[in-house]
């Protein structure tokens, strides 16, 4: 089985992050800030003065963005979230987790490796200027990715690329809404993304395996065994005041994109649309104000809203 180079080790991750490092640019990325402005702008201003935000603007336009960046025709993007959320719910423990989570996230992953087999296969004889053309392409002193790497890859980016900024623009715009309003977000809204990745991490946790016996504390972990890593617990120093929503508060070492080798390739791009979304919710929407109680997602793994209902 194949696996993404999220949950491997060098030099197999080594190879396979360098070889995707390699089409996915932070130029490729910058490229696509007009089209991010524009899509913000049009989602906002077409969204009446009552409107739930999580339909309106912060579920289709990572949608939008990352089936751009990967080359999706836009008539199959509207599959792509169904597909993408029900893989998202899967990614919860074992434990945490039921039959009517797990299968319809099996089928999710079959029509996603069965539609890009296809649509690599089309770029394969007609490259185009996006991401999945240039994955098709890439190489490294003759290494390239095989069909299985492809396929799982891209899944990877689409899942990453769409629910973790849906999140990190939902809790944000809450935070935001539930403090002083929008202000910061027009003043700084590179400050305002740093302190919600922070505060609210789009990611709670994730997992590591031990390879070697080993020791958390005073509690062994023999080799094999695996531990939950709580990222929204690391966040919250109990030395910084961490409870507080201080958009104000110089940007720190957060480890909402995870560290180290694994750091999160994309988060570029989320940096990227969070800042933009904020920015422009600041200009075209400043009164813009809670319009009833938010509903959370049923998941653990990625904390984000199911709707957050606001008038402006």
């Amino acid at each position: 089985m194949v696996r993404a180079f999220l949950s491997l080790n060098p030099p197999d991750h080594t190879r396979l992050r360098r070889l995707v490092a390699k089409a996915f640019t932070p130029r490729m990325v910058e490229r696509l800030a007009p089209r991010i402005d524009a899509i913000t702008a049009d989602l906002i201003d077409r969204a009446p003065r009552e409107f739930d935000l999580m339909t309106a603007l912060a579920k289709p336009l990572p949608v939008e963005v990352i089936a751009e960046l990967l080359g999706v025709p836009l008539d199959d993007r509207e599959q792509f979230a169904e597909w993408s959320h029900a893989m998202a719910r899967a990614l919860d423990p074992p434990f945490l987790q039921s039959p009517e989570t797990v299968e319809p996230a099996i089928r999710a992953r079959q029509s996603f490796i069965a539609y890009f087999r296809e649509l690599a296969a089309k770029r394969r004889s007609e490259p185009g200027e996006d991401l999945l053309s240039a994955l098709v392409a890439v190489s490294d002193a003759g290494d390239v990715l095989s069909e299985g790497e492809l396929l799982v890859t891209l899944t990877l980016l689409l899942i990453a690329g769409h629910e973790t900024t849906t999140n990190l623009i939902g809790n944000g715009v809450l935070a935001l809404l539930r403090h002083d309003g929008l202000g910061p977000a027009a003043a700084a809204p590179d400050r305002v993304v740093e302190e919600v990745l922070r505060y609210d991490s789009p990611v709670q946790l994730t997992s590591r395996t031990a390879v070697r016996d080993t020791t958390l504390g005073a509690l062994p972990v023999p080799a094999g065994s695996q531990a939950i890593v709580l990222i929204g617990a690391a966040n919250r120093d109990p030395a910084s005041g961490p409870e507080t929503f201080d958009p104000a508060r110089a940007p720190g070492k957060h480890l909402a994109f995870g560290q180290g080798i694994h750091f999160c390739l994309g988060a570029p791009l989320a940096r990227l649309e969070a800042r933009v979304v904020f920015r422009e919710l600041a200009r075209r929407r400043p009164d813009l104000a809670l319009n009833g109680t938010p509903a959370w997602n049923p998941t653990t793994t990625l904390r984000g809203l199911a709707t957050l209902p606001v008038r402006s």
